[in-house]
């Protein structure tokens, strides 16, 4: 297996492209991190409508980078040894998709794979108010030991700006990934006085 951890992004045409733009721009900090990721279409429409980031300067931070209907890519084969996988945002489409073990797209068989491997996979659901349906798939996703992290926001850390609260989300996805980080602070808990 390569010495670096290999890291799969993946991400859905759900609103909260700046999740993963953050997400990414943190995983580049790290030289021993490899990034292999892949965008839905809308995934790529949501980012010129979300942020100032070009889709050329995304994939430019990805060490690696596939076409969401690329199957035949190396993260769509469990003998590709990865260190886990990220889905941020995660639409529903792309939830139910996953829950019912549907691959209709590389983000889809990535996630499959993932799961039968075994490998850590992380969701992060975008999407608002939950129908049952929604509720059932993650369940079943949950049950599978798929690890749910929706962006809600920490008030603790006193945030200032909607990039505090970005960085707050990305902490918590780099510590379901096992990935140290201090750059936001973290609930230190009362002190007895």
């Amino acid at each position: 297996m390569s010495e670096k951890k290999r890291i799969v992004v993946g991400i859905t045409g759900a609103s909260g492209s700046i999740y993963a733009v953050n997400l990414i721009k943190k995983l580049q900090e790290y030289p021993m991190i490899e990034v292999h990721g892949v965008l839905s279409p809308w995934a790529k429409e949501n980012l010129k409508l979300e942020t100032d980031t070009t889709l050329e300067e995304l994939v430019k931070l990805m060490d690696f980078y596939y076409s969401a209907k690329d199957l035949g890519a190396k993260i769509a084969s469990g003998s590709f040894l990865t260190d886990g996988m990220i889905i941020v945002p995660a639409s529903m489409k792309t939830i139910a998709g996953i829950a019912c073990g549907f691959s209709d797209n590389l983000i889809g068989r990535a996630a499959d794979v993932t799961l039968k491997e075994q490998r850590k996979l992380v969701i992060v659901p975008r999407e608002t108010p939950l129908n049952i349906i929604h509720l059932e798939n993650m369940t079943k996703l949950a049950k599978m030991g798929v690890q749910i992290i929706p962006p809600i926001p920490a008030f603790y850390n006193q945030p200032q700006t909607i990039q505090d609260l970005v960085d707050h989300q990305t902490m918590k996805l780099l510590d379901a990934l096992n990935i140290r980080n201090d750059f936001q602070s973290r609930w230190e808990g009362n002190t007895c006085q």
